[in-house]
């Protein structure tokens, strides 16, 4: 049996859908392994046949061994728990489905969970710890910063600058940029589902609608 335990951070619903992709990474990889989900505060002691245990009593077993991959849609919340995985030496593990396509060049940071049918296509820069779910693709010549989480088919045309912890909700588009004058998502801004983005997007601002205007809270 191998001394390295696997963890998926997160036992509702992202990681149970990011759980199978781990199973089928490691049968195929490292058939013999301890796979389980890692949750704070857990409703059930086991989730779709893997043990859920809290962050300490996996890290207690894993004792530098571990591999962990962060299933938590805040990018805030995703940094704060890769933080506490490095301290306690835990290392980040990329999960990709079996059908994901990554074209030329393509810079991918580590700790990505990249889910069904993603596609990433050619001279894309991505950083670390970024969520692409199903369906969602990100064409040429884009750069995407840290803590990014992409929704369900999420459109993100050529030419975009993505900054840290941006969300983009399911369904949204973003416009195809220029060379040399990207569209621009500015570091924590949220876009709606269904969000047509044909301009930038300012810091820390919640976009909506088509095309995407900032939300005007009532």
């Amino acid at each position: 049996m191998s001394s390295t335990w696997y963890g998926v951070f997160g036992a509702s619903g992202f990681g149970r859908e990011v759980m199978p992709m781990a199973r089928e990474r490691l049968q195929a990889d490292e058939p013999h392994t301890n796979l389980v989900f890692v949750d704070d505060d857990p409703e059930l002691e086991a989730v779709n046949g893997h043990a859920v245990l809290s962050f300490e009593g996996f890290k207690s077993r894993a004792q530098e061994h571990g591999r962990v991959s962060l299933a938590i849609a805040d990018g805030q919340t995703r940094e704060k728990l890769a933080g506490l995985c490095a301290q306690a030496g835990i290392k980040a593990w990329e999960l990709r489905a079996a059908n994901v396509r990554i074209f030329d060049d393509v810079q991918l940071g580590e700790g990505a969970i990249l889910c069904p049918f993603v596609c990433i296509t050619s001279n894309v820069i991505i950083g670390k710890q970024f969520h692409a779910n199903i369906y969602s693709y990100v064409a040429h010549d884009c750069v995407i910063g840290d803590f990014v989480t992409f929704g369900p088919r999420v459109s993100c045309n050529g030419n975009i600058v993505i900054e840290d912890h941006a969300y983009i909700g399911t369904g949204a588009v973003l416009r195809q940029g220029k060379p040399g004058k990207p569209l621009r998502i500015g570091r924590g801004a949220v876009v709606g589902m269904g969000a047509v983005v044909t301009k930038d997007v300012a810091p820390g601002t919640t976009v909506v609608g088509n095309p995407a205007r900032p939300l005007v809270k009532s």
